[in-house]
């Protein structure tokens, strides 16, 4: 049996025993926060959750370390797949004593993710569900950040998540959307977006899982039913079976990102232009942000 590296007691996650790993876990977290600034204890954090294990680890951790938290969801309306993570949610922000905000695809747009999707292919947009979701998910929860005076949103990204976004950038060769990716996301810094982080940066998709479990969150497990297109998907599982050949890939991979792409963001005293979508004013890439391309088709304006 193999021993803890701390002690006799046997190993439960990197090469550490339960309490030997939850001391891991939280510290790495606290060491990521304070290596690239993500915020203060002055700020005011709102926490993106969906009722997985990595925000809702995050969410946890930093109630514990102290921080001024709130949680912010959006239930995108997926059957009983985000009814149940609706209600894990509310037991835990309750159990924590965590306030709990709530916004819904269909108070928002009057309909569901998979409606909208539907809605936008027949107007000839064929955006996967993924991409649908995660535009108007990051919209909306931009909008109550600054509606709710949160200094900071708050992700759940881990470290393989890091490692396959950069090499599907490197991959279609987007060194615009790899210089958005990092601990700190975005190009420039605009009062339009609120400031996003990611305190578990560091922490690996297995370490954040086995912190979940151990802290016996209510956490659901599955994939979400609306996942499809195995883009993402196929890094992932590529990466992972390196990683069984190769321990520290990911690792190393991220490590690369923040030597070279990373320092490629603009100093704070850089002016930078960015275009402003002609609809809504929120900076994007071209005339029209994703965001208003799909809403217009669906002849939604909010």
């Amino acid at each position: 049996m193999e021993r803890c590296a701390k002690c006799d007691k046997s190993v439960y996650c990197s090469g550490l025993c339960r309490e030997h790993f939850k001391d891991y876990f939280e510290k790495k977290v606290k060491r990521t926060i304070k290596k690239f600034d993500l915020f203060s204890r002055k700020d005011k954090l709102g926490v993106a959750v969906s009722g997985g294990k990595d925000s809702m680890s995050a969410l946890y951790v930093l109630k514990k370390l102290g921080y001024n938290v709130e949680a912010v969801t959006v239930d995108a309306g997926i059957g009983n797949y985000t009814k149940k993570n609706l209600e894990n949610l509310r037991r835990f922000c309750k159990k924590y004593c965590i306030q709990l905000h709530e916004i819904s695809f269909r108070e928002e747009f009057g309909m569901s993710l998979c409606f909208i999707k539907s809605a936008a292919n027949e107007k000839g947009l064929k955006y996967s569900s993924c991409f649908i979701c995660g535009v108007l998910r990051r919209y909306l929860i931009n909008k109550y950040a600054k509606k709710l005076g949160f200094d900071c949103v708050v992700t759940g990204h881990n470290l393989d998540d890091e490692a396959q976004s950069f090499v599907m950038n490197i991959f279609r060769n987007d060194l615009i959307l790899a210089r958005r990716q990092g601990p700190i996301s975005g190009y420039v810094r605009t009062k339009a977006f609120v400031r996003r982080v990611k305190p578990l940066y560091f922490c690996s998709e297995k370490e954040t899982t086995a912190y979940s479990k151990l802290m016996r969150f209510p956490v659901n497990y599955e994939p979400c039913p609306c996942r499809e297109g195995a883009y993402r998907k196929e890094y992932a599982d590529i990466l992972d079976e390196f990683e069984k050949r190769h321990p520290s890939v990911k690792y190393n991979i991220v490590q690369f990102f923040l030597r070279t792409v990373y320092k490629m963001k603009p100093c704070k005293d850089d002016e930078v232009r960015i275009n402003v979508c002609a609809y809504c004013g929120e900076p994007c890439a071209g005339k029209v942000c994703k965001r208003c391309e799909i809403l217009l088709a669906l002849k939604i304006q909010r």
